[in-house]
């Protein structure tokens, strides 16, 4: 509680004043005939959004000094999309007129301005985020899709991007970084996303050579922007896993608005239909918030909330598993006694306080707070067969277990637990010298304080004798042998640890955009400080410091062909979170030195017109050489550092998106990446990384029924090639490559709106909707079994181990109602 009232104050300390810039569109929308245009839907790629009234007038406000892109659309007209870039304060009248063309529905679109294109940044609409749902609904799902991003677990929120781990990735939330929770060990403990897509304005998305203004991470950026609200309005959204509604407003003298959402998911539809059966009760929910007050020209102020409860309850009572080869079919069968309990509770509160002393000059200061409070405690004992499988089919006891190999019993217990304070400070800035060069910079302080204690242990016994553990050098040769020794956990770790960590963190960068002849030229060059030092109860107190030097440079040369050439690199440090400053047996190394990652990214971007519709093939080759590499061992999502930065790695590939109408009036795309990261640790040669992902296919495909246009198909396919996660956690990655089955999995959706946006109805129950649409889902379409980890289970007759897959989730049909009033 105490911390909760530190948060209140600390919010009550930085309530600041910030504001933010904004010019008025206006006009009259006339068709072929010059007759006004009724109910013409008009929306900003920045959010906003407005009708045309019986007159056929408008009138929206949209942000300035930004590439702000126009989308006006209507169901009997063809859509009108025109880019605008309006100073602060400036009205602009604009009267397009639109064209007949009945076949013609809403486009979802990806743009991509100049500003990103430069960046090497992916943009995606938040509508086909809230459009395309999965498993694990969210931006997350779309990220899957992309090249260069592996997501092998539908359930969880976790991502590698090229040969990085999910620790190596940046999540911003309108300038604010947001953290996640510590003691996550399965997709089947995560819960929602932190990102609400029902208040997302943006989605900006780096895979990599990003700009010094982002942290220091090494793989990835995730930048969210949350949207300032123009009108009243409300979304719900209603399934079978769960639901959300999400509620915004905005005062009658526009100085206030606010944005709420709360969701609620319960992933008892989908675990239940997993081989591990027994009673599982996975519950999450959260609330969030993003509030603006204007209080004058000069003055803005923004407070990002949010709070998130997540339990995690499961009873297992039995599982058998079926594996091995048509002429070899081998089962495990499990018989559980004990139950989990998971709690995740976190806390984040935010100001943002932007003052723009004039039209080039503008000075922001940013303040927040995360705590976090997380247990993971289990007793589950697992008595276990492993036997032939009877294959004669007729036979009543076809596919039961006739003759046991293996029999054994395995008791797990865990005692953890978590409290985690984290609070930020940091003063952002930029200054406009003239229209096409810009400065920013930044400066930021963080105090980390974290408590932890870590007691788990495992014991296995197979046929009455406890199997020691494997790192000690006189194994139990029982039966054979007698054995004295006292009884040892196979797994045995007990750690008390209470770290302070301080940082401080500093970035400049100057943006110039300018002619080379007929070519226009792009260049960003930037360099990043950070500075840490950790201390805490039994641990010697260290500090380091880093320097991050980065550039980025495009053309894009005066051809007939529109084309765009990109090259970015520079140096990427990743200094040490708490996690990877723990090592395998819990304790904390204080000493671990911030990896280092040396990017060099080529980029081309070819935009062209087929079938007299627009595309875009965008392709990227990277190399990443990386040195005082603190290696890692991956149990499903969980990280366990080795803390010994004893090892160095590379990580080079090919990434591919070809994105367009293959539908008219839709936007799919279809990805390619190839991969290879290998490390070598203590110098004994090559091997391939945990997240060594070599091939990859990913496609987001929509589509609809030419005669019944409100009839909508989406299809999400993701194809990897495995990775070598088949070892157990405690075994030498050099004795053990075994790579995990290929992922593969489709999901899809079919929409049907019963309300649109765009057409006028004189049903009464029709007009109190904006949006009104029925969903019905297929998660895992093909019904494929996938895995991410091997179950290890030992045959005391043989003396082999068998590493048998733990399946995700199967087939699952799921019915969506979704609304906006």
């Amino acid at each position: 509680m105490k911390r909760l009232h530190f948060i209140v104050l600390l919010s009550s300390l930085f309530s600041l004043l910030s504001f933010s810039q904004s010019a008025i569109l206006r006009g009259v929308i006339l068709d072929e005939t010059n007759q006004p245009v009724n109910g013409v839907n008009i929306k900003a790629s920045t959010g906003e959004g407005t009708a045309t009234n019986e007159n056929g007038f408008y009138e929206l406000k949209i942000p300035s000094d930004v590439d702000v892109t126009i989308v006006f659309s209507h169901v009997n007209y063809k859509r009108v999309e025109v880019p605008f870039n309006l100073k602060n304060g400036q009205e602009l009248e604009f009267n397009p007129v639109m064209n007949i063309n009945i076949e013609q529905i809403a486009t979802v679109v990806i743009n991509t301005n100049t500003r990103q294109k430069v960046d090497g940044v992916t943009t995606i609409q938040p509508e086909v985020i809230r459009t395309i749902k999965g498993a694990q609904p969210g931006v997350e799902n779309i990220l899957k899709t992309l090249p260069g991003v592996n997501i092998s677990n539908e359930l969880s929120t976790q991502y590698s991007v090229r040969g990085g781990n999910f620790d190596e990735n940046l999540v911003y939330v309108n300038e604010i970084e947001v953290y996640r929770p510590f003691l996550i060990r399965s997709g089947n403990q995560e819960g929602l996303s932190f990102v609400n897509t029902d208040l997302v304005q943006n989605v900006d998305f780096s895979a990599g050579g990003f700009q010094a203004k982002y942290g220091d991470k090494m793989s990835s950026v995730l930048d969210i922007t949350y949207r300032n609200p123009v009108d009243f309005g409300i979304r719900t959204d209603l399934s079978l896993l769960g639901g959300s509604i999400a509620a915004e407003t905005v005062s009658k003298n526009g100085k206030f608005s606010g944005i709420a959402g709360l969701r609620y998911r319960d992933n008892s539809l989908i675990l239940n239909n997993l081989e591990t059966s027994g009673n599982v009760e996975p519950v999450f929910a959260d609330a969030q918030t993003y509030l603006t007050y204007r209080f004058s020209d000069k003055f803005h102020l923004n407070f990002l909330g949010n709070i998130s409860l997540n339990r995690y309850h499961f009873q297992p009572e039995n599982r058998q598993t079926n594996f091995g080869t048509i002429d070899d079919p081998v089962a495990l069968l499990v018989f559980y006694e004990g139950q989990e309990k998971d709690e995740y509770e976190t806390y984040f509160g935010a100001f943002k306080a932007n003052y723009f002393v004039n039209d080039d000059l503008t000075l922001k200061l940013i303040a927040s707070a995360y705590h976090t409070v997380e247990q993971e405690y289990f007793d589950i004992l697992a008595q276990y067969r492993l036997g032939e499988v009877n294959t004669s089919i007729g036979d009543e006891n076809l596919g039961e277990v006739e003759f046991s190999e293996g029999i054994g019993s395995q008791l797990t217990h865990a005692r953890n637990d978590l409290d985690a304070f984290i609070v930020n400070a940091e003063h952002r800035g930029d200054y406009k010298i003239d229209e096409e060069s810009t400065v920013e910079w930044s400066v930021k302080y963080t105090h980390e304080d974290i408590r932890d204690r870590l007691v788990e242990w495992e014991m296995i016994d197979s046929a009455g004798f406890s199997i020691r553990p494997p790192r000690f050098s006189n194994p139990n040769l029982q039966p054979y042998t007698p054995f004295s020794g006292p009884l040892t956990a196979f797994e045995n770790i007990r750690a008390l640890n209470n770290v302070q960590i301080n940082r401080l963190q500093a970035f400049a960068q100057y943006s110039k955009r300018t002619n080379w002849g007929n070519d226009e030229v792009f260049y960003n060059v930037g360099v990043r400080s950070h500075s840490w030092a950790v201390s805490g109860d039994r641990v010697e107190s260290t500090s380091q410091t880093v320097f991050s030097p980065r550039a980025q440079f495009a053309i894009k040369p005066d051809w007939e062909k529109d084309m765009l050439f990109r090259v970015a690199g520079g140096l990427y440090y990743q200094p040490p979170f708490y996690r990877e400053l723990r090592d395998s047996s819990g304790v904390v190394q204080p000493k671990v030195k911030a990896q280092q990652s040396f990017h060099i990214v080529l980029g081309n971007e070819y935009s062209f017109e087929m079938w007299d519709r627009p595309f875009k093939l965008v392709t990227e080759a990277y190399y990443k050489g990386l040195s005082d590499v603190n290696a890692y061992t991956l149990e499903n999502v969980r990280i366990r550092y080795r803390a010994k930065n004893n090892a160095e790695a590379y990580a080079y590939g090919l990434d591919m998106r070809l994105n367009g109408e293959f539908v008219p009036g839709t936007e799919s795309w279809f990805s390619f990446g190839y991969l290879k990261t290998e490390e070598n640790i203590d110098y004994r040669g090559y091997i391939a990384r945990p997240t060594d992902q070599r091939l990859k296919f990913g496609a987001l495909f929509q589509d609809y029924v030419p005669n019944m246009p409100h009839l909508k198909m989406y299809l999400n396919l993701v194809y990897n090639t495995g990775v070598p996660g088949g070892s157990p956690s405690y075994a030498d990655p050099y004795n053990y490559q075994i790579r995990l089955r290929d992922y593969r999995r489709a999901d899809l959706g079919i929409s049907l709106e019963l309300v649109n946006p765009e057409k006028n109805y004189t049903a009464k129950w029709k007009k109190a909707f904006k949006e009104l649409s029925l969903g019905f889902e297929i998660y895992n379409m093909f019904n494929n079994q996938n895995s991410i980890t091997n179950t290890w289970v030992r045959d005391v007759y043989s003396k082999r181990q068998f590493a048998i897959p733990n399946y995700l989730t199967p087939r699952v049909f799921n019915l969506r109602l979704s609304a906006r009033f």
